[in-house]
């Protein structure tokens, strides 16, 4: 098998995440008008229709102006070719962390979709534990944090494979 064979695996990851999320978005935008909840788990968990124009779990959503969002977008497609450039680099065989770039890649392809072509991400995943409430997410978010944990837990966690050399001189 070619160094490169496994490299499709994790792009075929990449465009699962990116049509589970624009999948799940469509059924949003279809069944649940906007700013409405429909409640899952009460207490705890509820699918609510919003529209995110900033980044990540609204951070800067709050902002705006046309240059906002095309910072967001210059900064994701920016983003992405690192990450692509990473995958396609790392890619030899199937690893934890082609696959953390993978979902991170496919989380960040839909987001980056809906930003692009509606100028905003829709949000739905609403979570809530008594006055705690985090902001609404989405399947690409998801995607992303798993992602990014992956990457950092074996960045962390991992025995390094580089030996050290004694010194010159020494014995």
């Amino acid at each position: 098998m070619p160094p490169h064979a496994m490299r499709r695996y994790h792009f075929l990851v990449a465009l699962g995440v990116f049509l589970a999320d624009q999948a799940t978005k469509w059924l949003v935008l279809r069944n649940i008008p906007l700013h409405e909840s429909v409640p899952v788990i009460p207490g705890f968990f509820q699918l609510t229709h919003v529209q995110n124009r900033g980044a990540a779990f609204g951070l800067f959503s709050d902002l705006t102006s046309q240059w906002a969002t095309s910072a967001l977008i210059l900064f994701s497609f920016i983003a992405l070719a690192v990450v692509w450039r990473l995958l396609w680099r790392n890619s030899h065989s199937l690893t934890a962390t082609g696959m953390a770039l993978a979902l991170v890649l496919g989380g960040a392809l839909g987001n980056l979709w809906d930003r692009v072509v509606d100028g905003h991400v829709v949000d739905y995943l609403d979570v809530f534990i008594g006055t705690y409430h985090w902001p609404a997410f989405n399947v690409a978010d998801s995607a992303i944090v798993i992602g990014a944990m992956f990457l950092v837990g074996h960045i962390l966690f991992s025995k390094s494979h580089i030996e050290e050399k004694p010194a010159a001189g020494r014995s």
